[in-house]
């Protein structure tokens, strides 16, 4: 009986140790699961600060990235802000440069009108000039250029071989003519568009270029002296209109005359008889209006 009774009072102690040391285990264990539960959390805000670190960090280098820009496009904008007002400066100077075309493009329309006005005045009038030279000479001889108006004398007629005189045969062909040709350029109707009547002479190839040029200059020379006599047809008023019209020209044999072939087509040969010749022929002021205009629209 007492041996039971000590067998289980020894088991109940027994009992309560191990109870004691299984609770000990349990916090023991909790206390593990505790720290590492602990580290666990702790490694994951660890992560988390370091990614914040990072992404704050790239919006860090955006910002300043930004910020750069920003300074950019100021600098650009402060850039185009002075080439706008040098754009506005260059605009206003531009439109002075540009009234003052409009201004000087008004006044060359304003002399260019007058000029067309001037020659309006003078259309036809080469055409009229050659008609009544062609009706006064319409019994003569002598032929008028129907493109020039110009005559022509052949040197033969008029001069010895290599001589500047004229023969008394030439001074009664050319009494008939002259006067025939320079009434009607001298008349009232017409003079006031002649700007130059030309006396011209020409030699044929023969010989050399400044002794042509003497001998065509002095042929020419003795006609218009011939025109200048007032016994040779013309009145003191018309030789007084003449000297301020006439010019004297020679040519020696820059200008020959080639001759024709079958089919009236100018060959390479020259026409020694054709190529000693005086001229008499007229310019207009046509011609100067011309001149004028090209010179205007070459200013322009």
């Amino acid at each position: 009986m007492r041996n039971r009774q000590r067998d289980r009072e020894a088991f109940r102690e027994h009992s309560y140790w191990q109870s004691y040391s299984d609770m000990m285990a349990a916090l023991l264990l909790i206390f593990i699961l505790m720290i590492a539960i602990t580290l666990a959390i702790y490694r994951q805000k660890t992560n988390d600060l370091e990614q914040t670190k990072l992404e704050l960090n790239t919006a860090q280098s955006e910002l300043d990235a930004t910020i750069e820009d920003l300074e950019k496009s100021n600098e650009e904008l402060a850039s185009s802000l002075a080439e706008l007002q040098q754009a506005y400066e260059q605009a206003a100077l531009t439109k002075q440069e540009l009234n003052d075309a409009y201004l000087e493009i008004e006044n060359a329309r304003e002399e260019l009108t007058t000029t067309k006005q001037e020659l309006q005045d003078i259309v036809g009038i080469r055409t009229d000039i050659i008609g009544a030279l062609q009706s006064a000479f319409s019994n003569s001889t002598m032929k008028v250029d129907a493109q020039t108006g110009s005559i022509t004398f052949s040197s033969d007629v008029l001069f010895r071989y290599n001589s500047a005189s004229l023969t008394a045969d030439s001074r009664e062909t050319l009494k008939n003519i002259i006067p025939m040709y320079l009434d009607v350029l001298l008349q009232d109707q017409f003079r006031d568009y002649i700007a130059e009547i030309i006396i011209e002479g020409h030699t044929d190839t023969d010989g050399g270029y400044q002794s042509n040029m003497e001998l065509s200059y002095e042929r020419a020379n003795a006609v218009a002296d011939f025109c200048l006599d007032k016994r040779n047809g013309l009145s003191e008023t018309k030789i007084q209109q003449l000297q301020k019209l006439l010019t004297v020209n020679g040519k020696s044999w820059s200008n020959p005359v080639y001759k024709k072939d079958a089919n009236g087509n100018a060959t390479e040969k020259v026409d020694m008889p054709a190529s000693r010749r005086v001229e008499i022929k007229f310019r207009l002021k046509e011609d100067e209006m011309i001149e004028k205009i090209a010179g205007v629209l070459e200013q322009r």
